[in-house]
This record gives structure tokens, C-alpha cells and sequence, in this order.
């Protein structure tokens, strides 16, 4: 009896044990759930979803539903605007201006001869799907976006009755996909309509419904507000497209009317929506309907399955875990608001850096154009500053957390996008500048153009997009060490820009160094000698730091690959006596221009002479004069008022984590979130721009590893408000995938895994030591990075 009394004790310790082991894990596990107690208002309020083509903003309105629809190729006109603008004899006159003190002369002739002027050719919505119920009296209402699930949920009571609303966006079935249930016994009663705005008063797509559960809506991208060379023009040919519907009902009738769907009675309806387009398909209209009848033969349940299992393989990679009250019983507006009124929430930091990963591989992925100014959400026929790809931080910043956050995959749209980039850029750089090699200016589109397109100097006239743009192949070789890519995809690239600037850069007579001329500091102005604002320069920081940059990664490829040839050998030789892009004004600043300048901005957003800080690696603790004047070069332009705009305030963060200044960084990040974030967690420039919370996420994950300096940097900048916490699945440059684990004292645990055998130094505070790795296998260190093994 008392073996038996014992056993049973054991057994109920042993419980005991086991679930509080399970309410650990339980707490440990933190959802990432965005959600809201009534439906959105308005667009910024509306929950994203996508599968990198194919997007939708769903508004969640359980009387008159909106779900905004986008495909990632709708976009005006094609490749044959031409090429370029401009001849050799131009540059040569341009740079005479420049030599001779005539600045305002040459921003005139710069836009004059080579500029296209401000273009207007925007990417545009697909269109809405709206759903109209008849009048009902709802109550109990939730609306919410689950990130690792990928799945947007609307829940609600209709007279009295439960109803469910799902939406997710399938990669695998390349399909849009909503569902709509009751538990009515009569089943519900509402209109499906397809419907696109219209263009400047122009009629765009063309709705019916010949089948009685399918509704087609076909049309073409047009642009009646189109601008070229900053003349009105009307772009009336662009991508065509078809957008296809397909309800399946359990109980009721549906039935077609003037190209809408009515529904009666139904207890569950499943939408099937896809979209091919001429950018893809050559059949587009064909392929549409192909692919929706075969997509429908597959339930419901049975996509969402796949799905789920597609996304949780690159999003379940990488989890951040701050620490802090989990405040998931309150709505995420009013958790917004309370940490706009001064509260703390650390956990919403947290989810703001899960976002980032869920919209960039939402937004880009494998096949798919890359994410744009909106990623693919975007609800205009004309986009705020046209939705495209600009090439002077914008599309970069959209991209500096694919490596470090573990999505190589959502990386390659945009490798693919440069490729392209590189094919017309040698076109326009033989053209524009008789240069060899592929030059690519300040912004582009869909059709992967490289002509300069300004009406003002100052914001357009910049000819080192191509350069920072190829920065992303070698920053993906450093993470991955994939020598077929670095040969294959890299290499190529990067030689096309260092070729274009051997031939661009011209001698300084004075100092007897090479420099770019002409030259402008992205967006910004300098007050020239007659104390007028100018642009165009003979030589600016970060052009001189790009062009550097170009010249060292494509050295350090060709030894990698074993290539010495008379090109390396003309490299090195230029790349000695290239202007530095690093010096020093006599207030310990770094120059922006070539020269001491007042600023006709002090505080102004872009902060391009720091690039060789962040993205670039050339301003380090190693570099201590350096190092101190970004520091003072900061603390001026937010003393002007710089970093208003959400890009540039989650810029100042990666910058803080470099200087490992963790206080500035907790200042940038509270800022950012009380200034810069909307309800849906969305970035607001303002308006919308997606870079905002890419750069977010990157600057997080900088805060808490670093690996550009050769080694790494274990919890660098870590700020005060995050006193514990883990993160797992973040990627060090040479494939190493890290663990943290940190409480109030410090590092707790730090795990690393390599997908090669190599020697890695690690740094932790005042703690160094070297690791041997073998591929494989996991490794773990304490506080004082002594193995655990």
C-alpha cells in the first residue's frame, strides 16, 4: 500500500513538474497577433497580406467588407522610353561649369542635357473586392493579423449568430484566398463586386460574369496623368492584366447580375481570387483561367495547410523575445497610443521587428518582383512619389534585413531586379557617357530603367545608384560564402560598376587624385560661394565612399576567384589615388561635399556622408577619428532637426548601433514608434513607405549582433528598456546562425552554429576569444564566452 502511496505521490509531483515545464514554455512563447476591437477606418488601418505577387489590404468591415487587391507588376507604359539623355560633348561642357566656379550654371545644364525630367509612371492597384452584407446587427467584433500564420481573421456575432472572415495570400497556390462561415441556420445574404478606380475619368477594366459563381475583371495599366521630361503626357499602353473570381458555396444559391455575384442563404462561402498579367505571360488571359480552375478543385483548408507550412519555413527562422508585460490582452492601437503617451511596451518593439520580416517576405519573393516604395500595397492609380524603385536609400533599406533576419530567398527578386538594372545601365552609360561598364541614376520601375529622371538637381541628378545597389550581391556572399553565386551573380554586377567608374572619374589637377564629377549629395544642397543653394559638386562623401566601396569588393572578389588581369591591375592603381570620401571640416565633422559648405538644410533626412558607417563598414572602432566626427556629424543634423521622416529615423538607429551608443538608439526607437508608426504598424514617411519598417527590423538586429567588422560583436548596443530577453535564428556574416540569451546582468547564453568548418573571433564587452566551428554543429557560451559543451 505504501509502494502504491508513493508511486502515486511521484506520478503527482512529476504533473506537477511537467505542466509548470509546459506554463514556461507557454510564457516563453510569444504571438505575434495584431489586433483591433472594430473594423479600419481607412486604408492605414487595413491589415496586410501577401505572398510577394499578389497582395491585399483587408479593412475587415463586417457590413460592407473592403479587401484592396495588388499584383506586383501593375504598373504604366514599357521598356522602349528609351535608354538615355545627353552625349560625352555634354559632360564634357558640364564639367568645364563645375572647374570653373559656374555651379548654378551647371545644375541648370545638368537637368537640360541629361534629365528626362520628372517622370510620372506609378505602379497602381489591382483594385477592390468589395463584400456587402445585408443589414445586420453585429456584436462581439475582432479583427486581427496573425504573423506566423500569415492569415488575417475577422471575427464577429450577426444577429446573434457567430461569423469567421479568413484571408491569406498563397505563394504555393499563387492564389488570394478568403472564406467566409456562419453559424446561422438561414446562412448569409451579400454581393460580391470586382471594380478597379478609375484613371483621370478614364474607365480602366472591364467587369462581367459570364460563369454564375466566376466574376473576370480585365484591363490595362494606363497612366492619363503621365509625365516625360516634366511634359504632360498620356501613357495609355501598359501591362494588361486579368483578375478572376471564384466563389464555391455550402447551402444557398448564388447567383450573376451586370457582372456581380449574389449570394443567398449560404453558410460558408470559399473565394478563389488569382491575377495574370502581359508582365509574366505572354496569355495572360488564358493562363488566368487555367489557373483558377485548377486551383478551385483544392479546399480551402487544404491551401491554407500549404501556405502555412511555406511561410512558417522562412518566417519560424528568426524569433525576438524582449521581455517586459505581454500586452496582447489589449488592442494594438490602444497599445500604440499608450506608448505614444509615454509608456513602455517592449514586447510591441518586439512584434514591430517581426513585422518587418513578415511584410519583406510578403513582399518579395522568389519570382516576383522586388518590394517597391509600398512593398506591393498600394491602393492609387497614382502613388505617392509613384510607388517605384528608388535607388538613393529607399530600395536598399527595403532589403538590409534579408541576410541578418535569415531570408536569403527574399533577397533574390531584388538580385534579379539588378541584373536587369545592369543589362540597360551599359546602355545608357555608353550612351550618356561613352563610359564602359553599366551606370544606374536615382530612381526606376517596373521596366528597369537607368536614365537620369529629375526636375531639380538636388534630388535626381546622381549617378551612384548602380554602385550602392551592388553592395547587396557582396553583403549576400559575406553571409552565405556561396562562391557559385559570388562567380555567377556577383561578380558580374559589381565589375559593371567598377568598369563605368574607371571611365567616369576624372583627375584633380589640384590635389592629384580622381573624383566624380559631377556630383550631388542625395536630395540635399549646399550654399555655394554667392550664397545661393546648389546641388551639382565636383565630388561629394558618399559618392567617393561608394566608388571605394565598388573598387574593394570587386579586388576582393577577383582573389576569391583567382582573376588578376589587366583590369584588377587598373583598379588597384585608380582605387590608390581616389579621393577619399572621409574628411574631416575644422568642427570635426565629416565633409558632405568636397568642400567646407554651409548647409542650406542643416537637419536635413539624408544623412549620405555617413553611408561608410552604415550600410558601408569603413567608419569602425578602429577608425577613432572617424568614429567621433559620425558621432558629431549626428548630433548636428538632430540638433537641426534631422530624421524627421520614418526612413531616416530608423537610418539614426542602425547609425547608434554602430556607435554603440544604446541610449541614442532607445531614443531613435521610441521616437520612431510615437512619431513614425500607424495603427496597422504600417510606416509613415508620411504618407506609407514600406522602407521604414524594413530599416526597423535590420537596426534591432544590429543592436543585438554585428559581424561586419570581420568578427562578432555579441549584444553590442543593447538598450536599457530591454533588461532579458533571447533571440534566435539571426545570421552573422561567414553562415553562422546565433542565439542570445541576456537577463539584467548581461549575456546568459550564447549559441552558434556555422554552415562551414573556420575559426570566428567572438566579442562580448571587454570579452574576446577565437572559436574553431565546425560545420553543423552547435556550440554554446556563458556570460564570459566559455564553451558550455
Amino acid at each position: 500500500m505504501k509502494l502504491i502511496i508513493r508511486v502515486v505521490l511521484i506520478f503527482q509531483i512529476l504533473t506537477i513538474i511537467s505542466c509548470q515545464d509546459n506554463e514556461k514554455k507557454v510564457e516563453n512563447k510569444i504571438e505575434n497577433i495584431l489586433w483591433y476591437k472594430q473594423p479600419a477606418a481607412n486604408w492605414m488601418q487595413a491589415l496586410p497580406v501577401g505572398n510577394g505577387r499578389l497582395g491585399a489590404m483587408v479593412f475587415g468591415d463586417a457590413q460592407h467588407e473592403r479587401i484592396q487587391l495588388n499584383e506586383d507588376s501593375m504598373w504604366s507604359g514599357g521598356p522602349d522610353w528609351g535608354n538615355s539623355k545627353g552625349n560625352s560633348k555634354d559632360l564634357k561642357e558640364l564639367r568645364k561649369l563645375i572647374a570653373d566656379g559656374k555651379v548654378h550654371e551647371a545644375d541648370a545644364f545638368i537637368i537640360e542635357k541629361f534629365s528626362y525630367g520628372s517622370v510620372k509612371k506609378s505602379h497602381q492597384t489591382m483594385g477592390d473586392l468589395f463584400i456587402d452584407f445585408e443589414e445586420r446587427k453585429i456584436k462581439e467584433y475582432t479583427r486581427s493579423l496573425n504573423l506566423n500564420k500569415a492569415l488575417a481573421t475577422v471575427n464577429y456575432t450577426a444577429d446573434g449568430a457567430k461569423v469567421t472572415e479568413k484571408v491569406f495570400a498563397s505563394k504555393p497556390g499563387n492564389v488570394l484566398m478568403i472564406q467566409l462561415e456562419t453559424e446561422d441556420e438561414n446562412g448569409m445574404n451579400f454581393k460580391l463586386k470586382l471594380d478597379r478606380p478609375m484613371d483621370n475619368g478614364h474607365k480602366t477594366v472591364q467587369v462581367s460574369s459570364a460563369v454564375k459563381n466566376e466574376i473576370t475583371m480585365e484591363g490595362m495599366v494606363t497612366q492619363f496623368k503621365g509625365v516625360k521630361d516634366s511634359k504632360p503626357i498620356i501613357v495609355d499602353y501598359g501591362v494588361k492584366f486579368q483578375t478572376k473570381l471564384k466563389v464555391k458555396n455550402i447551402g444557398g444559391t448564388v447567383t450573376s447580375k451586370d457582372g456581380q455575384l449574389y449570394l443567398k442563404g449560404v453558410k460558408k462561402a470559399t473565394i478563389y481570387l488569382v491575377c495574370e498579367s502581359s508582365f509574366y505571360k505572354k496569355e495572360y488571359a488564358k493562363a488566368a483561367n487555367e489557373h483558377l480552375n485548377k486551383i478551385s478543385q483544392k479546399s480551402f483548408e487544404s491551401l491554407l495547410q500549404e501556405h502555412q507550412e511555406d511561410f512558417s519555413k522562412l518566417f519560424d527562422r528568426t524569433t525576438l523575445n524582449l521581455g517586459g508585460k505581454v500586452l496582447d490582452s489589449l488592442p494594438t492601437n490602444l497599445r500604440l497610443k499608450k506608448l505614444k503617451e509615454g509608456g513602455k511596451d517592449v514586447d510591441l518593439v518586439a512584434k514591430l521587428f517581426e513585422y518587418g520580416r513578415y511584410l519583406l517576405i510578403s513582399s518579395s519573393r522568389p519570382g516576383t518582383n522586388p518590394a517597391n516604395l509600398q512593398g506591393i500595397w498600394n491602393k492609387d492609380i497614382q502613388a505617392p512619389w509613384n510607388a517605384d524603385y528608388h535607388l538613393n536609400i529607399n530600395l536598399q533599406m527595403n532589403y538590409w534585413p534579408a541576410e541578418v533576419t535569415n531570408l536569403n530567398e527574399c533577397h533574390q527578386p531584388l538580385f534579379d531586379f539588378i541584373d536587369r538594372l545592369i543589362e540597360r545601365g551599359r546602355i545608357t552609360a555608353k550612351e550618356q557617357y561613352n563610359c564602359r561598364g553599366a551606370v544606374v541614376h536615382h530612381t526606376s520601375d517596373l521596366w528597369a530603367s537607368t536614365w537620369m529622371r529629375a526636375s531639380q538637381p538636388y534630388w535626381g541628378a546622381w549617378v551612384h545608384g548602380g554602385g550602392w545597389i551592388v553592395q547587396h550581391y557582396w553583403e549576400a556572399y559575406q553571409f552565405n560564402k556561396d562562391t557559385k553565386f559570388l562567380k555567377e551573380r556577383a561578380y558580374p554586377a559589381i565589375k559593371a560598376c567598377a568598369e563605368f567608374y574607371l571611365d567616369w572619374l576624372v583627375k584633380d589637377p589640384k590635389s592629384n587624385t580622381w573624383v566624380s564629377s559631377p556630383s550631388t549629395s542625395p536630395e540635399n544642397s549646399y550654399i555655394a560661394l554667392d550664397g545661393k543653394p546648389a546641388a551639382v559638386s565636383q565630388g561629394d562623401a558618399m559618392s567617393h565612399q561608394i566608388i571605394a566601396e565598388v573598387f574593394d569588393n570587386y579586388l576582393a572578389s577577383a582573389v576569391i576567384l583567382n582573376i588578376n588581369d589587366s583590369f584588377v591591375e587598373a583598379v588597384k592603381k585608380k582605387r590608390k589615388t581616389l579621393r577619399s570620401g572621409f574628411q574631416i571640416g575644422s568642427d570635426g565633422r565629416l565633409l558632405e561635399w568636397d568642400q567646407s559648405y554651409e548647409e542650406a538644410e542643416k537637419g536635413h533626412r539624408h544623412m549620405s556622408h555617413l553611408y561608410g558607417l552604415h550600410p558601408g563598414n569603413d567608419i569602425t572602432s578602429k577608425t577613432p577619428k572617424l568614429f567621433d566626427a559620425a558621432k558629431k556629424t549626428i548630433a548636428y543634423r538632430l540638433e537641426h532637426g534631422g530624421a524627421g521622416t520614418g526612413w531616416s529615423r530608423v537610418w539614426m538607429i542602425n547609425f547608434n548601433a554602430r556607435l554603440f551608443n544604446p541610449k541614442a538608439a532607445q531614443e531613435n526607437i521610441s521616437k520612431f514608434l510615437k512619431r513614425s508608426v500607424a495603427d496597422n504598424l504600417f510606416d509613415m514617411h508620411p504618407p506609407f513607405q514600406i522602407d521604414g519598417n524594413f530599416g526597423f527590423t535590420a537596426g534591432v538586429a544590429e543592436l543585438l549582433l554585428q559581424s561586419h567588422e570581420g568578427f562578432l560583436r555579441v549584444l553590442p548596443t543593447l538598450p536599457k528598456d530591454w533588461s532579458h530577453g533571447s533571440v534566435k535564428g539571426l545570421k552573422a556574416r561567414a553562415g553562422i546562425t546565433v542565439a542570445i540569451e541576456w537577463n539584467a546582468e548581461g549575456l546568459k547564453v550564447l549559441k552558434l552554429s556555422s554552415a562551414m568548418d573556420q575559426k570566428k573571433e567572438i566579442v562580448y564587452l571587454d570579452k574576446k576569444v577565437t572559436v574553431e566551428l565546425k560545420k553543423g554543429k552547435e556550440y554554446r557560451f556563458d556570460t564570459n564566452l566559455k564553451s558550455l559543451q
